[in-house]
This record gives C-alpha cells, sequence and structure tokens, in this order.
C-alpha cells in the first residue's frame, strides 16, 4: 500500500508523522518528496548515495536549418523561446521540457537534449530504504523529479509530500492508496487544510486527518471534520518531550513506545479502509 503524508501548510509536522509511521511499520519504503529541501534523513541518518540522474529534454536549436519564422516562440507558453530580427534566443530556466517547439517547427530545425534538473539519493536505516529527491538549485520544477521518485515505490512505501497544495504536492499524493493530512488546531491550519481537503476529493482517494500539536489553538479543526465528516485518525500532542527529540533529529517512537502501537494500529485501520475504498 502507498500512503502519501501531505499538509496545507508547511511546519505540521508531516515530516515527523511520515518518519515515525515508516519506523512503526518496520520493513518499509520512505519517499522524500519534498525535493526542494527534503529533510527525512536528519531523523534517519542513513548514508545516503546517488542512485540516478533525473532529466529533462529540451529544445535543441540548429540555426543552420532555421529560417527565424517565429513558429516555436508562438507555441511556447511559457516564454522560453524569444525570436529577433537576427538570431532566436532560449531560456532554458523557463522551459518545461513539453517539446511542442519541435513538433510546430516547419524546417525541423529543433532537436531535444537531456538536460539535468536533479537526482535521487538513496539509503538504508533501521530496516527503512529511504528513496530522497534533490531538485538542483535554481530549477523550477519539481514535479518530474517527484514523477520519477514515486517509480520506486513498493508494498509498504510511505511518501513525504512538500507542503502546500501546489502541482508538486499534488504529484506526490496522485496514485496514492490512501492520504494523510496533517494540519495543526491553528486558523492558518485549518484555512490550508480546507484547501487541500479539496484537492484531495478530486482525486477520490480515501484519506483522514492527522492533528499534530493537539492543545494548542482551538477546536475549529475539529468542528470543521465532524461538519464534513472527515475522519480524524490520530492526535499528537503538543509535548515538550517530542519537540526535544525532534530538535535533536530523533524520532519520538524511539523513547515513547506507546506511539509506535498508535501508529501501527492506524496504519491496519487505513490500509483497510482503502481495501474496501478499492473495491467499491
Amino acid at each position: 500500500m502507498i500512503v502519501a503524508i501531505a499538509s496545507g501548510k508547511g511546519g505540521t509536522g508531516k515530516t515527523t508523522v511520515a518518519t515515525n509511521l515508516a519506523l512503526s511499520i518496520g520493513k518499509a519504503r520512505l519517499l522524500d518528496c519534498d525535493v526542494e529541501e527534503p529533510n527525512v534523513n536528519i531523523f534517519l541518518n542513513a548514508e545516503l548515495k546517488h542512485l540516478k540522474d533525473v532529466n529533462v529534454m529540451i529544445p535543441s536549436i540548429n540555426k543552420q536549418k532555421c529560417t527565424l519564422c517565429g513558429e516555436c516562440a508562438k507555441a511556447c507558453r511559457y516564454n522560453a523561446l524569444a525570436v529577433l530580427p537576427k538570431d532566436i534566443m532560449f531560456f532554458s530556466e523557463l522551459c518545461h521540457g513539453c517539446g511542442l517547439c519541435k513538433l510546430v517547427c516547419p524546417y525541423n530545425a529543433i532537436n531535444e537534449v537531456p538536460k539535468k534538473i536533479g537526482e535521487i539519493l538513496y539509503g538504508s536505516k533501521n530496516g527503512i530504504e529511504l528513496y530522497q529527491g534533490l531538485l538542483n538549485i535554481g530549477e523550477a520544477m519539481a514535479t518530474p523529479v517527484i514523477r520519477e521518485l514515486k517509480n520506486f515505490s513498493s508494498q509498504n512505501t510511505i511518501i513525504d509530500a512538500p507542503p502546500g497544495n501546489a502541482c508538486p504536492t499534488m504529484e506526490a499524493m496522485r496514485d496514492a492508496d490512501y492520504i494523510i493530512l496533517v494540519t495543526e488546531p491553528t486558523p492558518f491550519g485549518l484555512h490550508d487544510l480546507k484547501i487541500a481537503v479539496e484537492i484531495v476529493k478530486k482525486f477520490k482517494i480515501p484519506f483522514g486527518i492527522i492533528i499534530n500539536k493537539y492543545g494548542i489553538g482551538n477546536e475549529d479543526v475539529e468542528k470543521y471534520c465532524r461538519h464534513e465528516g472527515i475522519k480524524i485518525l490520530m492526535k499528537l500532542p503538543h509535548s515538550k518531550k517530542i519537540a526535544e527529540l525532534y530538535s535533536v533529529g530523533k524520532p519520538f517512537i524511539e523513547e515513547m513506545d506507546e506511539w509506535r502501537d498508535k501508529f501501527l494500529n492506524m496504519y491496519e485501520e487505513i490500509k483497510d479502509e482503502a481495501t474496501r475504498y478499492s473495491k467499491r
């Protein structure tokens, strides 16, 4: 089963949940899809090694064939091509690698070449196989790295999705068997949770909520979940001990054994729910 851990905003404890859940399961595969700033390995401390590069295809213009007709620039939705009176300019930072410019060129003057935008790293520790995506600094497109990273999904896979509600988060959640949305009981937490819920509903994937830092803020998140019929899977307390363990990069289940059982029980519950949902 593939479980995606997501959140409507950053700082809710998504990575904390993903890491502690994976360690509670034991033999699990953990994909760090927060490729712009991956941090799962802060808690696992595995020795990561380069596994493969992630490339996108970008245009290479043969200026001997190019007549500066401008068809490629007209077709490009991202303004990655600019045709001047005596030259054509290509801005690789804006290119999305869609290949449309090559298709519309009437003079066969455009070929495609690979451009590295990131890489996949791998390491294992304590029964956890960690696959980490890393986007190159300055690159704008995280989704190709996430898409490549998800090819390593297997049984008992936990996906740590990027925070927020943009394309990278949706790519990480897509095709999951179950989605856990991590939120906090604050006005900002509720606001972004509502947006995330509407997105998840469009995927038609079963989901539930974990409330982190429970005890601060108010009860508006719980009221919202009751009103919408959304299952609250777990409430993680606003705990000084959990915060202290987090601050030194230590998963809290390693010193709070009762939570290991709680995560395991939750995992069995959502696995049963995902199985029932798939049989509909």
